[in-house]
Formats: C-alpha cells, sequence, structure tokens
C-alpha cells in the first residue's frame, strides 16, 4: 500500500438492513478495484469481510469490518457495518470513524427499519450521504419504485445520478444521468441547479448547464447535505459498482473538508482480538500523524501510551505502515490502558473528543456455567468479550444470586454465547431473571416481643412493645425510640432495631424484603442481671414476628416506566400488548416521523419483549425501560408468588 495524501483519502460506512447486500457491495468493490482476486461471496463464506466463525456460519455481519481499496489514485476505507438492530453498537461506531455513508437498499424489499435507524443516527453526525438501490438484477426488482421511497424517507433529496436499463432478470447495463438521453436529466439539472446561485441563474435562463458543473454540482451538494446521488446496481453481477466506485471519488468528502488541526487526535472506535495479535484496537486518526514507535497521551484517561506496530486493515488481513495521517484508518496493537472510545494526542497539546454513547442494553437473562469448575472461565471470558462489545453488560446479582447478562436483543445475547464456547471453552445454560419483589404491611398494630431463658447462672430476658405502621411507597424504614422513664436502658435499644431489621430482610410471607414502614419502640421491661443486647435482638424480632397475621403483609412488584417508539401504523397492536401486559398507557407523542408510547409496566410482565416489539412491529419498534417505582401486586399473583417461593425453599 503506497502512502496517501489526507485529501485523497475517502472513509465511507455502509449501512443498511440485514440482507440489502451492503457485504456483497463492498466485496464487489474491493474486486472491481483489483483490492481482492475474486469476488468473496457471503453465502459461500469466501467473504473477506465476514470472517469470523460466527458470521460464516450465521451468513450475515455481526461486527463492523474494515478494508482498503485504491482507486483512480485515491484511497477508499469501506466500513461494512452489521444490518440488524441487535448489532447496532457496532453501527454506531463505524458511524463515528466514517466521513460519509452509503445506504444500500434492496430493489426488491425496499428500506428496512435498521436503514432507517443508522441513518438518523448518521444525520445526527451530519455526515453526507450517497444511496446504492442493490439487487437490480433480481425478480421484482423495481428501481422507479424504490427511488420514490428513498425521496419520501431522505426528504426528498434522493437524486438519480444512475439508472438501469431492463430492470429485474433482463436487467442490461447502468447507465449515467448526466447524459441528455436519460430519463432522470432533468431532475438532475433541477437538483443541482438550487445547489449553487449560478447554476440557479443559469438554470432559470435556460441556458445549458455542463457536465463539469453538474459534477461540481452534486459534489458541493452531497457535502452540504442539500442533495443525495442515489446510484443504480447489483453487487452479484458487478453492476454499477465502477460509477459508485467513481461517485465516492467525485462526491463524497475527504477528511479535510472536516478542517482538521495540526495536532494529533486519533480516536479508538472498535476493540478486536486478533488470534496472533491479541487485542488490538481500531483508531481514527481525526488530526495530526500518528507514527509506529512514538509517545503519545491517552488524553481520555491521563496516562502515556507508547505506539507500537501500526496496521492498515483488510478483513482478517492487515498490513504494516509506519504512520497514519490525517483521515487514516488503522490498527494498534499492545496497548496498555486504552480502550474503545479513547482519545490519543501529543503530551503538549491534550484534546479530548466525545466518548461513543453505545444503546442501553434492554434484553436480560441469567446465566449459569453447566460445571461449577467454569465460573472462574466465565467471568474471564465476558469480561474479554465486553471489551470488544460495550454494547452488552454483566454483574453479579446478590440479591437473585444470579449472574445476569444484558444485551441488544436475542441474537446480540446468543453470539455471546456462541463466543463462550468457542473461545473459552465453556458452555452456559440460561434462566428467566429473578424479580426483587418486596413486601410491605397494611395494617398499623401494637406487638410485645418478650423473650425470657433460665439456663443455670445468668438467664436471658429482653422484653420490648412495637407499633408498626405503614409508610409511602418509596418511603424506607423508620425505627422511632419513644421509651421515657428508663423502661428500657439505652444502650439496648439499638438491639431491638437489630432484631426488627433482620426480619424485615428475610420478609414475612415469601421471604422478599419489608420496606417502608415505621417501628416506634414505646414501652418495655429489662432484668438488671439477664437482660443482653442478644435477647433484646431477639425481642426486637419476635415484635415484628408475633405480628404478622394482624399486619397483612402484601408483595410489591418493581415498575417501569416504558417507553416505545414505533410508526404510527403499529400503534394499535403495541397498546394492545402493553394492556396484556398489565401495563398502564399513559399517551403518546410524535417523535419524528414515528410515535412515542409513554406506559408503566410491571417488570416481570416485559420479559424478552424486544422480540415481541420486533415481531408486532416488522422490526422498525425499539424501547427503552427504566425502574419508577414499587406497586402491590394482585392477590392472584400474589398467591402465585407465595407458592413458587415455597416450592423453591422445599426444593
Amino acid at each position: 500500500m503506497k502512502e496517501y495524501a489526507s485529501k485523497d483519502i475517502r472513509n465511507v460506512a455502509l449501512i443498511a438492513h440485514s440482507g440489502a447486500g451492503k457485504t456483497s457491495l463492498s466485496e464487489a468493490m474491493l474486486f472491481s478495484a483489483k483490492a481482492t482476486s475474486r469476488l468473496g461471496k457471503v453465502d459461500d463464506g469466501t467473504s473477506i469481510l465476514d470472517y469470523t466463525p460466527e458470521e460464516i456460519e450465521r451468513k450475515y455481519s455481526i461486527n463492523l469490518s474494515i478494508a482498503w481499496l485504491e482507486w483512480k489514485n485515491k484511497l477508499i476505507n469501506l466500513i461494512d457495518t452489521p444490518g440488524y438492530d441487535d448489532f447496532f453498537g457496532d453501527v454506531i461506531s463505524s458511524l463515528r470513524a466514517a466521513d460519509a455513508c452509503i445506504i444500500v437498499i434492496d430493489a426488491t424489499t425496499g428500506i428496512g427499519p435498521v436503514t432507517e435507524r443508522a441513518y438518523e443516527y448518521a444525520e445526527k453526525l451530519n455526515l453526507p450521504f450517497i444511496v446504492f438501490v442493490n439487487k437490480l438484477g433480481k425478480e421484482n426488482a423495481k428501481f422507479d419504485k424504490i427511488l420514490e421511497e428513498a425521496k419520501k424517507v431522505f426528504g426528498g433529496k434522493a437524486i438519480p445520478i444512475t439508472f438501469p436499463i431492463d430492470e429485474g432478470v433482463q436487467l442490461k447495463e447502468i447507465k449515467n444521468t448526466m447524459k441528455e438521453d436519460s430519463p432522470y436529466h432533468d431532475e438532475l439539472i433541477e437538483a443541482v441547479a438550487e445547489t449553487d446561485d449560478a447554476l440557479t441563474e443559469k438554470y432559470l435562463a435556460e441556458e445549458t448547464i455542463t457536465e463539469e458543473e453538474i459534477s461540481k454540482g452534486l459534489k458541493e451538494g452531497t457535502k452540504s447535505k442539500k442533495l443525495i446521488p442515489l446510484l443504480a446496481g447489483d453487487a452479484l453481477l458487478n453492476k454499477g459498482v465502477d460509477l459508485l466506485l467513481d461517485a465516492i471519488i467525485d462526491y463524497m468528502p475527504s477528511p479535510l473538508d472536516r478542517n482538521p488541526k495540526d495536532t494529533l487526535a486519533a480516536f479508538a472506535f472498535k476493540t478486536m482480538v486478533d488470534p496472533h495479535l491479541g487485542e488490538t484496537r481500531y483508531v481514527r486518526v481525526f488530526s495530526g500523524t500518528l507514527e509506529a514507535g512514538s509517545e503519545v497521551l491517552n488524553s481520555t484517561r491521563k496516562v502515556s501510551e507508547k505506539i507500537n506496530q501500526i496496521y492498515v486493515p483488510k478483513g482478517k488481513e492487515r498490513e504494516e505502515v509506519r504512520e497514519l495521517v490525517t483521515g487514516s484508518i488503522g490498527m494498534l496493537v499492545k496497548l496498555r490502558s486504552t480502550h474503545t472510545g479513547d482519545t490519543l494526542s501529543t503530551k503538549t497539546e491534550s484534546i479530548v473528543l466525545d466518548p461513543i454513547e453505545f444503546p442501553a442494553p434492554q434484553e436480560s437473562v441469567a446465566i449459569v456455567p453447566k460445571t461449577k469448575k467454569d465460573e472462574e472461565k466465565v467471568s474471564n471470558g465476558l469480561m474479554k468479550l465486553s471489551e470488544e462489545d460495550p454494547s452488552f453488560s454483566y454483574a453479579y446479582d446478590p440479591e437473585a444470586k444470579q449472574t445476569i447478562l444484558k444485551g441488544l436483543g436475542e441474537l446480540h445475547l446468543g453470539i455471546i454465547f456462541s463466543r463462550l464456547k468457542r473461545r473459552f471453552g465453556v458452555e452456559i445454560m440460561t434462566e428467566r431473571p429473578k424479580i426483587h419483589y418486596r413486601e410491605c404491611i397494611a395494617n398499623t398494630v401494637e406487638s410485645q416481643g418478650k423473650f425470657k431463658r433460665q439456663t443455670g447462672g445468668h438467664g436471658q430476658y429482653g422484653d420490648c412493645w412495637v407499633r408498626f405502621e405503614s409508610l409511602p411507597i418509596g418511603s424506607g424504614f423508620e425505627f422511632v425510640d419513644r421509651i421515657k422513664g428508663g423502661a428500657i436502658p439505652s444502650r439496648f435499644i439499638p438491639s431491638i432495631e437489630k432484631g426488627i431489621k433482620e426480619v424485615m430482610g428475610a420478609g414475612l410471607i415469601a421471604g422478599y424484603p419489608l420496606i417502608d414502614m415505621r417501628a416506634t419502640l414505646y414501652d418495655g421491661s429489662f432484668h438488671p442481671v439477664d437482660s443482653s443486647d442478644i435477647a433484646f435482638k431477639i425481642a426486637g424480632s419476635l415484635a415484628l414476628k408475633d405480628a404478622k397475621d394482624k399486619l397483612c403483609p402484601v408483595i410489591l412488584e418493581p415498575i417501569l416506566e416504558v417507553e416505545v417508539t414505533v410508526p404510527e401504523e403499529f400503534m394499535g397492536d403495541v397498546m394492545g400488548d402493553l394492556n396484556a401486559r398489565r401495563g398502564k398507557v399513559q399517551g403518546a407523542e410524535a417523535a419524528g416521523k414515528y410515535q412515542k408510547i409513554k406506559a408503566v409496566v410491571p417488570e416481570t410482565e416485559m420479559y424478552r419483549y424486544s422480540s415481541s416489539l420486533r415481531s408486532m412491529t416488522q422490526g422498525r419498534g425499539s424501547f427503552t425501560q427504566n425502574f419508577l417505582r414499587y406497586e402491590q401486586v394482585p392477590k392472584e399473583i400474589q398467591d402465585r408468588i407465595v407458592e413458587a417461593r415455597q416450592r423453591e425453599k422445599e426444593e
């Protein structure tokens, strides 16, 4: 690979819903540019970009993947992204490294939900776009239909600059719209004229706009996001691919269009584990030059880093280089303290770029190693996998005594399980995460707790009267000392409170912690010789235990605040489903092209909700959930919970 100046680099991310052919298009571009000697194919496992065992086995992209090619004395870095929502974390990482996007659309099925989501995220980053309508050689391909859909989704900005001759199985060739015999030529001229005042005047005066002016207008219009060039083709037939490569060079911005500074700022946007190199960090240099052998500052963590070998990736292959200039994308190895989202800069002028905000994982499952001896392996495996994929999390839940793994969906979790087995040799079983129920009391009761025991020599004596009353949910526990006249010496009173708290921790009916209660100690008695801390602790516990039936304890369940974002046509189904889950819909409001439904739903009813939502909304729905409060469960559900806990104890 020869060295390229920053002005000659193009960094483009390919985004689309799974099945649109992003990876196949990337492979076709590499083949057309002679960056590879054969056309790699996803379906037969020869793809350069989908190279991990899981990707080869499943035949779809799971991780972002990068490959470079040379075209017309320019360097193009292709960033291929996953097309499933479950792996959207890598889409976000990819877009942080890109200067522009290629939106790939399947000519037979149209724009998928992940395409829309990725487009919206790229819009927030102000990235320009090119659209490539793929699979035009397939039966039922409809170029004009896709063009109209693209105009609708992308705000009327999509302008065809190439088009097919005889789409479908009769597809002959892809032609350039700049020629006057094109059916889209007038539309192109009008769109280009709107990008520049001088061209607008020329257009209104009905003067000829030259091909050179069209090209210049397309470049300026793309960079300013006034228009989106739309190209036609078929990756598997390798039709229209050369024209797409030309468009990337001609219309997409170089890294210098970001107006970079001279000072080094390199951003670690992805971690991968190489079987030979170990952990590698993919970095994008936004400004300055990163040299092998140099000492730099990890400005995010304020620690020094030595830059060892630098590589540029082509799928799983790599080539060593001596430096990365502004706009370059490369791999760094043997970094001690740098992680995904960190910035590397000079020690004299520190720059910190914004970290990556990954989507919050919403799908939870409890995991158990199949064998006890694998517990440490599972823990180490999850720790290493989380370096590669920060969009999942794991933690031990001490109350439930479960290890909880959270991901973006069932596909996401399944890949993590697969990697644990393949890389670390451990298999796991899954369980439903246990719900953190709570108990509270319904009545106010006064109760005596008396402990008296005589065992030769000193005995044990403690006697207390306590009033128990419920507090509003969320108030916590209050202990009030109302002892007068020394009925109980002050040194024993903390022991009474401790005894009450111990019973509260164990619960009264189902073994869940008792909350939101006031315990007022107002009377009692003691023995000058036999009274002790332990005796009064037991007395305090007996006061609460003996009042159990009169207190009429009930079970509380955690309630989540849920926001579901869906296209309007699915609102009825989603609201009906939330109601069936004992949810209460609070309202809905417009959120761009979508509707955002707000509801409160019991946590136990939200298990595996992500799969249900995708099924109901054809993959176009998304949701967030957060703990809101506790509420009393219905009587029939309380009975089931108590029975289930009883069975657990017996087992």
